[in-house]
């Protein structure tokens, strides 16, 4: 149950940090680390080439400003090729797949499993440079337990097929999973029995992110830790309207209402915005303004199993976390 109101060594991905001042940091490049089942493995040419398991694919990457390095046979081998129709990558496009190739297949990072699978928007439903915040959660998640000596209560909104919530639940957790749409949440399902979680303290629901915080702020009901993944426009399971730009602001604030005192982190990460990371690191200053802790803010990236490896920075995230469970 989560509680009412009235209720009485960081491992995480490798950073750089460029530019610190008094109480936060900005600028932080967080990388994709620990992977067996997911690399880069080239890019180039507006293009990247990527390893998801034993299949190989090529997907749109504007930021790919260098020539490729590898030969022509390694891009021919690959098992999908997505054409974009749209610079805009929730537009979608379309996969060009290999006949061999099955509709999914089974990968793990650490402890968890789930499927990939090739979707309209690009991506194989997950996420490879998210697992930084995996590892971010997952210490913090830790040393709460340590500190407490208690299971914290993490909330994950816009959760999709559930990764970062069965990486909570596997480091200790008990994880309130949110998003609006049914397929994700039957997935999401799906990957818990995979990772042999079946037991394990996840609540899953589809429900409309903004709606149920509201209610959870009425409620007086309480968060240990909040990790947020909205993406730029979404509709929830009524027909409810996300634009991020108008909506977040006010999530933002009602998060806060719902962190309990002491609350470990909150994680955001933005996709497919065209902003700054100090306009949205701003905002969760602003929201949280009132929190003791510390801010840190920057890109999510991936770099290429090379020598002399290029990087692609792939969504902006901005890290709230307590003083009392750094664990930097």
């Amino acid at each position: 149950m989560v509680p009412a109101r009235n209720d009485g060594t960081d491992h995480a991905a490798t950073s750089e940090a460029h530019m610190t001042s008094f109480g936060f940091q900005t600028g932080e490049i967080c990388f994709a680390e620990g992977w067996q089942d997911y690399g880069l493995l080239d890019s180039g040419d507006g293009m990247k080439l990527e390893r998801f398991g034993p299949y190989s694919f090529i997907r749109p990457e504007p930021q790919a400003l260098w020539p490729r390095r590898c030969d022509d046979s390694l891009w021919d081998a690959a098992a999908g090729r997505f054409a974009a129709t749209s610079d805009d990558p929730e537009k979608g496009g379309r996969w060009q797949l290999a006949k061999h190739l099955p509709e999914r297949w089974e990968m793990g990072f650490e402890t968890i499993r789930f499927y990939a699978s090739p979707t309209p928007f690009r991506h194989l439903a997950f996420f490879p440079e998210q697992s930084a915040h995996w590892q971010f959660c997952a210490d913090k998640i830790k040393a709460f337990i340590a500190k407490h000596g208690r299971k914290p209560r993490i909330l994950n909104l816009f959760a999709y097929t559930g990764a970062a919530s069965l990486h909570a639940a596997a480091a200790g957790a008990e994880v309130t999973h949110i998003d609006a749409s049914k397929k994700a949440i039957a997935a999401a399902f799906e990957n818990r029995d995979l990772s042999g979680l079946g037991d394990a303290p996840i609540r899953f629901m589809t429900d409309d992110v903004s709606k149920f915080v509201a209610r959870e702020v009425r409620r007086g009901n309480l968060y240990d830790g909040v990790i947020l993944d909205p993406p730029k426009y979404g509709r929830g399971p009524k027909g409810e309207i996300w634009r991020l730009e108008e909506t977040l602001p006010e999530l933002l604030q009602q998060c806060r209402q719902i962190l309990s005192p002491e609350a470990a982190f909150l994680v955001l990460t933005i996709y497919a915005i065209r902003t700054s990371t100090l306009a949205v690191h701003s905002a969760v200053a602003e929201a949280l303004s009132a929190m003791p802790g510390h801010l840190t803010s920057g890109e999510l990236a991936i770099r290429e199993e090379q020598d002399n490896p290029r990087a692609i920075g792939q969504a902006l995230f901005v890290r709230w976390q307590n003083e009392e469970t750094n664990t930097d």
